[in-house]
């Protein structure tokens, strides 16, 4: 039995659904433990394109039972959408269940998403505005309807009602108009009518699972830097994207785990606002975003580029406790000449810190340390091995492998299936953190 955890080792959109699409072949479970349709994962496969919110990336594997956790927040609307889509491309969605102590987003969540994201006028926290924030603020105030209310009609009317009394005083203080509870309940009886059949208590079926040592995977969304302890507070997520989260989410014990793959783009990307040290407003930043085609798979925004940030791979190895990297979009760095890697911030003072993340106020301050690489400025699109790489993409691999601390298990070189492949003998153990 395996219990893995996929994770996002930057700050979100790093490729992890399609390194649980890949790895979902041989998996029996799949888990989405944390977060809603504010982020999507996109996967290229035998069904074409799909950008997933909400649904596991393993459920194009029709033998994989695919489940969102209770850490996540559901907009059903949006899920059933997201089903329409998969089941018109030809995806059997028999395996997709929902736990029932998941939170359900309304829609008074995004409406309250939208005014307190105009309210804060210039000083915006780059929401998508889907009312992830406010779902999980009412979670964390225990007025939040769960998935499961669903099934309890008079228990589902009393706690609407009650939610409407505060959630009305606040949207008419912010300037909109109050929401009508009949027809919002109306709504989630047409939500029970389509999803009650797939509504269910997860720790049974999770527990036979471990119990018969089947091969479990736990998809994260967003990445650590988003995280909402451990990222940049308060440009980030409202839930936690780091695998100590993972099996509360996901609803499994936390020794259950056996395997951290953190996930990394070859450089790096962002979306929203807040510090982005390795931001690269220049033309090598337009370049990667248009090879890589950096826009988000939710929102559509131009992702912000940068090198590789070595001290953020190292910070988030440690918070996750990785025992493996997945290096995603190889390929996008194949035609420069030169590349650079992040080892340190350096403070207004002239210190360099290598081996920590400061705090919000601090790294807006900061200004990036790089070393130079050479580029290998040849297609590794065809590369299926660790041996067909050039020797100057795997010296590149070898120093991210230094600055994680952790060994690399896969490289991807293009968007398709198989054109991610295993590192086998090469990182037989994890790599010694770098002397910084």
């Amino acid at each position: 039995m395996s219990v893995t955890a996929v994770v996002g080792a930057q700050w979100g959109d790093e490729g992890k659904g399609r390194i649980i699409d890949y790895l979902a072949q041989q998996a029996d479970v799949v888990i989405r433990f944390q977060g809603g349709d504010n982020a999507g994962h996109t996967v290229i496969n035998q069904y074409g394109k799909h950008a997933l919110h909400l649904i596991p990336s393993g459920i194009f594997n029709p033998n994989t039972q695919n489940i969102i956790g209770s850490g996540c927040v559901v907009n059903p609307g949006a899920l059933l959408d997201e089903m329409a889509q998969l089941e018109a491309a030809g995806v059997d969605l028999s395996n997709l269940w929902i736990s029932a102590r998941a939170q359900m987003v309304m829609p008074y969540h995004r409406l309250l998403d939208e005014l307190e994201e105009a309210a804060r006028g210039e000083d915006t926290i780059g929401t998508t505005k889907r009312g992830i924030g406010p779902a999980y603020a009412d979670k964390a105030a225990r007025a939040g309807l769960r998935i499961g209310d669903l099934l309890q009609p008079e228990w589902l009317e009393s706690r609407l009602d009650n939610a409407l009394r505060t959630v009305n005083r606040k949207i008419e203080i912010l300037g909109g108009e109050p929401v009508d509870g009949q027809e919002l309940y109306e709504l989630c009886m047409a939500y029970r009518q389509k999803l009650a059949t797939r509504i269910v208590d997860t720790v049974p079926l999770l527990r036979r699972a471990v119990q018969e040592r089947r091969s479990i995977l736990l998809e994260g969304q967003l990445g650590v830097m988003r995280d909402l302890d451990w990222g940049i507070y308060p440009y980030v997520t409202s839930s936690n994207p780091t695998a100590a989260y993972a099996s509360s989410g996901a609803g499994l014990p936390a020794r259950a785990i056996d395997r951290v793959i953190g996930v990394v783009k070859a450089y790096s990307t962002a979306v929203g606002d807040g510090p982005f040290p390795v931001e690269l407003h220049d033309a090598d930043g337009e370049r990667l975003r248009e090879l890589g085609g950096e826009y988000g798979a939710t929102t559509g925004r131009p992702r912000r580029c940068g090198w590789f940030d070595g001290v953020a791979i190292g910070y988030a190895a440690w918070l996750n406790g990785m025992t493996g990297l997945a290096i995603t979009k190889l390929d996008v760095l194949d035609t420069f000449e030169t590349i650079k890697i992040c080892v340190g911030y350096r403070l207004p003072s002239g210190e360099v810190i290598t081996d920590s993340m400061p705090d919000t106020p601090v790294l807006f301050q900061v200004t990036p340390v790089y070393e130079e690489w050479p580029g290998w400025q040849t297609s590794t699109q065809a590369c299926r091995r660790w041996a067909d790489l050039p020797p100057a993409a795997q010296a590149y691999i070898r120093r991210l492998s230094e600055l994680a601390g952790v060994k690399v298990d896969y490289v991807s070189v293009g968007p398709e299936r198989d054109q991610m492949f295993e590192v086998d003998a090469v990182f037989t153990t994890a790599a010694a953190p770098a002397s910084r």
